[in-house]
């Protein structure tokens, strides 16, 4: 009588269960990391956004309140940030399915050091958005403590001169990079 180890109907079973508890425990590790990790930003619903102004990299003035009734989204990154080099693709992804007149996006440097950084960081990753130079009355005006952070603020249904935050997210740091504990300056 063949044992039931030696049933491939069994091992393939197992096989399954396996992988379907693996992705399981990845999907809230996933979860409870990204919950973890956007605790301290801003609250969503009605909490109006705060302001966004600054000067653009190439020395621009830049006001989040010019792109009118557009959405939009923030993109907070450092330099330095590994996840953020990672996930700036997805930026030019996102701008070459939505052009300007669709969605505003506009990345905010932080944690940097000299503007030649953020320009360098910019020309590698052929960033094909408005770049603005954050500091850290940015950074804790929007409760940034990790990077990449993004915010979604979108226009209420009223005709108010308001930002409303519609969405937050942080980029779940799984693999662990230099500096991502670092003091925003």
């Amino acid at each position: 009588m063949k044992d039931a180890k030696d049933n491939p109907q069994d091992t393939r079973s197992r096989r399954y269960r396996s992988l379907l508890l693996n992705g399981a425990a990845l999907l809230a590790v996933f979860i409870v990391v990204t919950t973890y990790q956007s605790r301290n930003m801003l609250a969503t619903g009605d909490e109006v956004a705060p302001e966004l102004r600054g000067t653009t990299l190439e020395g621009e003035p830049y006001d989040l309140e010019d792109a009118g009734s557009r959405p939009a989204l923030v993109y907070f990154f450092a330099p330095w940030c590994k996840i953020c080099a990672a996930s700036a693709d997805n930026l030019n992804r996102l701008r070459r399915w939505r052009n300007e007149s669709e969605l505003e996006m506009v990345a905010v440097a932080l944690d940097w050091s000299e503007a030649e950084e953020v320009r360098a960081y910019v020309q590698r990753h052929e960033l094909d958005i408005t770049v603005v130079l954050g500091d850290s009355n940015v950074a804790r005006q929007w409760q940034i403590y990790a990077f990449p952070s993004y915010y979604v603020p979108t226009r209420p249904v009223v005709a108010r001169m308001d930002r409303r935050l519609a969405l937050k997210v942080t980029v779940p740091f799984l693999l662990v990079g230099r500096g991502l504990t670092r003091t925003v300056r």
